[in-house]
């Protein structure tokens, strides 16, 4: 198989080869058709997250090099391991990239992306800017009929990061609109699935006036520029305070327009990695009732509840630009820039 690989953190990717593997018990092997490119193949790239105030966190440990960045993956199943039942070679799929030890409480409960002993596809073992990949188990193959592969492989990771972070602040909305910020391919997805789901007024926010446009095409009911002084002033004037934002930049900058803009008994959910520092004085948490929630993409069962939502035809696609495999690098570069609108999306 062919790849596009990390040969050095923070250099080029370079084109590798690999022998193709063979599934064994349980195991299934998939050719990759499409795999998107998301903002933490950029983080695994540099080797490290920011935590503000000239700290990283690395994240270099426990990774061979070559090795294969992605985790939005769709193709079809090619073979199986003689353990696999009822999985045809042939079906089109989507792979689930957040896989555990399978053996965990927390994984017998259903929440295998929480493992403590992560084989996350493209973070901890190789991923999709490949031919091919293993998927350990069926349960990490979705099926996607009814769904262009080049959207459902984006599903994985930014639609179900964006379907879990709204999930996560379900219990807070209705007081105010839901305000989102961040308009890249994960708000994107977002404001997609919260107008698919919420019956309330969807506002958005982001520094760049191309998305803030995009956003208003697809539905969002007023857009703001947080790097405007006035923006937190003109949001409250014109639609309130919001009852749940969700942060999909997760900046200091971003969080902390997003929770000055929720009101009493509010919350902000966390999404997003960009990094940085965030404080507040912490009489404010109190006096406020505020709550900021973490989160971290979605549960298997989220995953294929969110593809049932997109089967049915509520969920209108985000944009998408295709591109050789062979581009990574410059996907990369573009998407570090902040000029994509969507997804970049490759196919090997």
């Amino acid at each position: 198989m062919y790849r596009q690989s990390m040969t050095e953190y923070a250099a080029p990717l370079e084109p590798t080869t690999a022998a193709t593997p063979v599934p064994k018990g349980t195991e299934v092997l998939v050719r990759i058709s499409h795999c998107g490119v998301c903002h933490s193949d950029i983080h695994m790239h540099d080797g490290y997250f920011d935590l503000g105030g000239g700290k990283h966190l690395d994240v270099r440990s426990g990774r061979t090099l070559p090795f294969t960045l992605g985790h939005e993956i769709a193709g079809h199943v090619e073979a199986v391991g003689a353990g696999v039942i009822g999985l045809a070679a042939g079906a089109a799929c989507a792979v689930y990239p957040w896989i555990g030890c399978g053996e965990c409480q927390r994984c017998k409960a259903g929440d295998e992306h929480l493992c403590d002993k992560p084989r996350h596809l493209g973070i901890n073992v190789d991923g999709g800017y490949a031919s091919h990949v293993i998927a350990p188990h069926p349960r990490h193959i979705i099926d996607i009929s009814g769904i262009a592969p080049e959207l459902a492989g984006s599903l994985m990771c930014s639609g179900i990061t964006a379907y879990g972070a709204l999930k996560k602040g379900e219990p807070w909305l209705g007081a105010g609109p839901l305000l989102l910020v961040g308009l890249g391919g994960v708000g994107m997805m977002g404001l997609e699935i919260a107008l698919a789901r919420y019956d309330v007024p969807v506002i958005a926010a982001d520094i760049s006036p191309e998305k803030r446009a995009a956003a208003l095409a697809a539905g969002a009911a007023q857009v703001f520029d947080p790097a405007d002084p006035e923006a937190r002033r003109s949001l409250l004037k014109t639609v309130g305070a919001a009852s749940v934002a969700v942060d999909f930049v997760g900046s200091e900058a971003s969080l902390n327009f997003a929770q000055s803009a929720v009101g009493k008994a509010c919350a902000v959910v966390v999404a997003g990695l960009m990094g940085g520092r965030f404080s507040l004085p912490v009489p404010m948490f109190a006096l406020r009732q505020l709550a900021i929630l973490g989160t971290f993409v979605a549960s298997p069962g989220d995953a294929r509840d969110l593809v049932t939502l997109v089967q049915s035809g509520k969920v209108k696609p985000i944009p998408v630009a295709l591109r050789p495999l062979a581009e990574a690098n410059g996907a990369l570069a573009d998407l570090r820039a902040g000029g994509i609108i969507g997804r970049v999306v490759l196919t090997p």
